[in-house]
């Protein structure tokens, strides 16, 4: 039998090509439904299976250069950083992925909509 002492989940995400809209947001309604899910399964596993889960990370809290890669085309954080994969670009914006986590941390977990 396997004991989990103390679990902590890492660098968890989904890179997209996001898109900036015409009226400066960011509709990433896939990244919320991932990242949605696995809230909701690690709630379970910590309320019904007793897993004794001490942390949750994603990727990249900003957009960063891919490690693998070193572009810039696939987006993987909270605030869409508007560069090229030439390091050309000026702003920020924040992803709708950004109000759902402010509201998962704000409620511990039980806020996901």
């Amino acid at each position: 039998m396997t004991v989990i002492r103390n679990l902590v989940i890492v660098e968890n995400g989904m890179g997209n090509k996001d898109v900036v809209g015409k009226d400066g947001t960011i509709h990433d309604d896939y990244r919320i439904d991932y990242l949605r899910s696995h809230i909701i399964e690690m709630k379970k596993a910590v309320e019904i299976d007793q897993i004794p889960l001490l942390g949750y990370t994603t990727w990249g809290c900003v957009d960063i250069v891919s490690a693998g890669t070193g572009e810039m085309a696939k987006r993987y954080g909270f605030v869409y950083v508007d560069l090229d994969d030439k390091g050309n670009g000026t702003s920020t914006y924040e992803e709708g992925f950004l109000l759902l986590v402010s509201k998962v941390i704000a409620s511990n977990g039980n806020d996901i909509q």
